[in-house]
């Protein structure tokens, strides 16, 4: 995987990919001057897809770079990013580098719009959440030349670079777990797949570690919104109205799993002997909980501290080229208070 920086696009690019002088180009890019809504959309359809982005930096500043990070998430009320953003924030503590941070909501169509605005003003590098984009994100970060970092999964193939860990394997790591303390009758709660890659290929990772004992998932339920103790709640009371055999609940994270144990317990369960419960991610928060939760450390301080670390290097005046361009963490995997061990003899 190359480790050089590209050249950026310029109007020169654009201009050769549609047929049109570059101050036409100019012009639609800033909406100004008298060009036929025909040619607007040619230079607008050209410029996007080459992931062609504006200079915003006026005047003398236009050939530099402003000491700034492009930093894209997902979300800021869950847990999981401000972890990660404080992973960034200390790499970065003694650098002219400082981190600017705008939120997609999980949406394809809102990242684009954060990136295109955020590679406007010429940041220094990008690190941007997940592997899976638009065409148009995808192309904007090809051709930004800079460095991009994309963090939190590597099942998949990067733009430039990567940090994070195998949703995959955490989720056939927690199957692993589960059938080797005799549960059988599982049920799965979790975020809605399509706008949560991270979480489907955790899903798909613990059905495939489920099917390969002949085990499969027994009742499954899915949301939109965010992580809250409530929504855990009440979709653990649903299941099990529905499915009062379950042996075992596997959340998507920890703060729906965490709802789930305060409704076990208000319900006099016995945790874990007669139901065991897990979530993902680790979060600290959670510690004070009545019983500590079944879960997995997503490692989200060092992908942030690792993320930055990369664009560090690559911004040097002497770049380390040996240096990981794909960094691959390993989770750990705590069995809480929620899972039972049996009895060996």
């Amino acid at each position: 995987m190359p480790n050089a920086i590209r050249r950026p696009l310029t109007l020169r690019d654009v201009s050769d990919a549609c047929g049109v002088s570059e101050m036409t180009v100019s012009r639609v890019l800033r909406k100004s001057g008298d060009v036929s809504q025909a040619t607007r959309e040619r230079v607008l359809a050209a410029a996007k897809e080459l992931g062609y982005v504006p200079n915003q930096i006026a005047g003398s500043l236009a050939s530099q770079r402003v000491n700034l990070v492009a930093v894209i998430i997902p979300s800021l009320g869950n847990m999981v990013f401000p972890e990660v953003l404080h992973g960034i924030n200390q790499a970065f503590e003694e650098t002219p580098l400082q981190p600017v941070v705008g939120v997609t909501d999980y949406m394809p169509e809102k990242e684009e719009r954060v990136l295109y605005e955020m590679l406007s003003w010429r940041p220094s590098g990008v690190i941007i959440a997940g592997l899976e984009h638009s065409d148009a994100t995808r192309a904007m970060l090809h051709n930004a030349g800079i460095p991009v970092v994309e963090i939190m999964d590597v099942d998949g193939t990067p733009v430039d670079a990567m940090v994070g860990i195998s949703h995959r394997q955490a989720g056939r790591d927690m199957a692993k777990a589960i059938l080797k303390e005799g549960y059988e009758r599982i049920g799965f709660l979790g975020t809605k797949m399509p706008l949560d890659h991270r979480a489907r290929k955790r899903f798909e990772g613990f059905t495939e570690g489920l099917a390969k004992a002949g085990i499969e998932i027994e009742d499954r339920a899915f949301y939109s919104g965010g992580s809250a103790l409530a929504k855990g709640r009440e979709m653990t009371a649903d299941m099990l109205a529905r499915s009062p055999d379950l042996d075992f609940l596997y959340y998507s994270n920890d703060m729906i799993g965490a709802g789930g144990l305060l409704h076990l317990l208000d319900a006099g369960v016995d945790i874990p002997g007669e139901i065991g419960i897990a979530g993902f991610n680790g979060v600290e928060l959670l510690d004070g909980l009545p019983r500590q939760l079944a879960t997995t450390d997503a490692c989200r301080n060092e992908i942030g501290t690792a993320a930055a670390q990369i664009i560090l290097n690559r911004l040097s005046d002497e770049p380390d080229t040996d240096a990981a361009s794909v960094i691959t963490m390993a989770p750990t995997l705590s069995l809480g208070d929620t899972l039972r061990r049996r009895t060996r003899g």
